[in-house]
């Protein structure tokens, strides 16, 4: 079964460059009309410039397919909304988001002032919101949509200097796993993608050299944005992993953990005695939502509680 896009319409934000300049590129090769939105910005998210927005636009159109580029700044909600009034304005409804777009602002935590740490959760955190707040009424409307965000292993796993950007890319997990379920009965589907690829922002973090950049193109993250930007995908939730031929799925789990005697007490000395234990991560699991995580750590009570509230 061939993948395509056409009678879609897509937002790629960031997509000047990198990761979003080929998620925009082979959207629109497989028939999807899309928007291009980039600031034009530096990685560190200063200046502003119309030119490379533009210059994926006209290669898509030169390629045969349908664009408009966008300049407008995710990190303000006025803009973001614009983004999507553009769209609306040119191709009438919107099908796809995909929240690429981000800056580094990388130094210790103790170096980073408060304006570095605030903007690039603005960026990455707080302009995913922008966008998805108001392209959700559009695929709410219409019963249908597929939003991807863009995590980091960053900030699944942690990285010197990267306090600000890690944070921003957990916040986003935690945003995917609550709109998952608010989507999830307008057919409107949610993952997460932690993409390892070179790119403008991998090269200025430095993370990078050598032979492994020509292993890590963006092109290689592509096919599974594009799978979950599609029909064929039905799942919401999930968190994956992708760069150079490599694709795996990422899960928050939850250890077996320890249940004590609420009557009998619980001291610091008890729960030291019991650390290893309660840490011990054999038999973990994943959670669908936070009921479900309920129903395990309140046992009994929890079932009381929804035996009482039926």
């Amino acid at each position: 079964m061939l993948i395509d896009f056409r009678g879609k319409v897509a937002i790629v934000t960031g997509a000047g460059h990198g990761l979003g300049k080929s998620y925009a590129l082979f959207l629109a090769s497989r028939g999807a009309k899309v928007i291009v939105n980039d600031l034009g910005t530096s990685e560190d998210g200063s200046s502003r410039s119309q030119e490379p927005a533009q210059k994926v636009t006209e290669l898509i159109v030169e390629r045969g397919g349908t664009a408009v580029a966008n300049f407008n700044s995710v990190a303000d909600p006025d803009e973001a909304g614009r983004i999507v009034d553009e769209t609306l304005r040119h191709f009438g409804t919107v099908d796809i988001l995909i929240n690429n777009a981000g800056i580094l602002r990388d130094r210790s935590f103790l170096k980073m002032t408060h304006d570095d740490f605030a903007l690039v959760l603005r960026v990455h955190l707080l302009g995913s919101v922008y966008t998805t707040h108001a392209a959700f009424p559009v695929m709410k409307r219409k019963g249908y949509g597929r939003i991807v965000l863009t995590t980091s292993i960053a900030g699944l796993y942690g990285n010197f200097g990267q306090t600000n950007y890690g944070a921003a890319k957990m916040g986003l997990i935690g945003f995917m796993n609550s709109l998952k379920i608010e989507g999830k009965k307008h057919n409107i589907l949610v993952n997460t993608v932690a993409p390892l690829a070179v790119t403008r922002l991998a090269e200025a973090s430095g993370v990078f050299s050598g032979d492994i950049s020509s292993a890590l193109q963006p092109e290689h993250v592509t096919p599974l944005v594009a799978y979950l930007c599609s029909e064929a995908c039905q799942t919401s939730g999930d968190i994956l992993c992708a760069g150079g031929g490599f694709f795996a799925r990422a899960q928050i789990v939850e250890s077996p953990g320890l249940r004590f005697d609420r009557e009998k007490g619980v001291t610091p000395e008890v729960i030291a005695e019991n650390f290893a234990a309660i840490r011990n991560m054999a038999g973990a699991q994943p959670f669908q939502d936070t009921k479900e995580e309920l129903a395990v750590s309140l046992g009994p009570l929890f079932h009381s509680e929804m035996l009482r509230k039926e």
